[in-house]
């Protein structure tokens, strides 16, 4: 735990001794926000640039959305959290050279787009608003939380024909057992936490644990899935796979590298080389 970690747990415990009122809101703020803002890297940037840019809006927050392409047959990108579209540029030449247009968009508290919190509705919102600007989706790449978005918007009428889902969080319960474990928040902060995500978060919507769980209903998805994970991973840990892969049996294939981690392995050669294959296979299966 580094030092920043460790004083904001100490700081948390004790003031739920003090004022548990206060000490939660301040965990419920914290599990919500982003806080960090992914920048461009200077490798993404050319790619970057080329994007053609527009905005849609979620919840009164402004969303920056990026298209590569005409937008016909297009590749949906989903980035995770923390992160930005930009993460997705070396999939963007090769994706083109299909004949796919990559669409993608940054999350409101995520890159260029508003908004300081996003949840995993609007995602499914805003993931709603660009199937209906270009059409079903050829396929869908997503990673960590955005694998967890994406399938919920699988599950709730947007249509693709693969999806690949890298370093994907398979139950939405490890969210908040991972914050909480990171931050070694008490039972007290651990139950008023969980409360506020259901009341607060996601007030009507009921059981969100099973709702948004990615193992669920898989009979809703038919799509061949190509799951790829890091064995060292240390955020997500690749069990998270291996779950997502005992749930869909043979409608997924699991891919597994080593030493990538999780943020480093969109970046990696391989993993876009495994990525693409399965996604032409998907446009050689059209023409044939």
């Amino acid at each position: 735990m580094d030092v920043a970690v460790a004083l904001t747990s100490a700081t948390l415990n004790a003031g739920s001794l003090v004022s548990a009122r206060l000490a939660g809101k301040a965990s419920f703020y914290l599990f919500c926000n982003p806080l960090q803002r992914g920048k461009v890297r200077e490798v993404e940037r050319e790619v970057h640039r080329r994007a053609v840019t527009e905005e849609l809006t979620v919840n009164g927050k402004k969303v920056v959305a990026y298209r590569w392409g005409n937008g016909k047959r297009p590749v949906l990108l989903v980035h995770g959290w923390q992160s930005r579209a930009s993460r997705y540029a070396g999939f963007v030449d090769r994706l083109q050279a299909l004949g796919l247009s990559p669409v993608s968009f940054d999350a409101p508290g995520h890159g260029d787009s508003g908004g300081h919190a996003v949840t995993i509705l609007e995602y499914r919102e805003v993931i709603g608003q660009l199937q209906d600007r270009y059409g079903p989706f050829h396929s869908v790449v997503a990673h960590s939380f955005g694998v967890t978005c994406a399938f919920l918007a699988l599950r709730s009428g947007i249509k693709a024909e693969r999806l690949v889902a890298v370093s994907g969080v398979s139950d939405f319960q490890f969210l908040l057992d991972e914050f909480c474990n990171q931050l070694n928040l008490n039972s007290r902060l651990r139950r008023d936490l969980r409360r506020r995500i259901e009341e607060e978060l996601f007030p009507g919507t009921e059981d969100i644990w099973t709702l948004f769980d990615a193992k669920q209903h898989t009979e809703q998805i038919a799509v061949p899935i190509l799951l790829i994970h890091d064995e060292d991973d240390t955020v997500v840990g690749v069990d998270q796979a291996r779950k997502l892969k005992a749930a869909y049996g043979d409608q997924a294939e699991l891919v597994t590298t080593r030493k990538l981690g999780h943020r480093k392995i969109l970046a990696e050669q391989t993993v876009i080389d495994n990525a693409i294959g399965f996604l032409a296979a998907s446009s050689e299966q059209r023409l044939a």
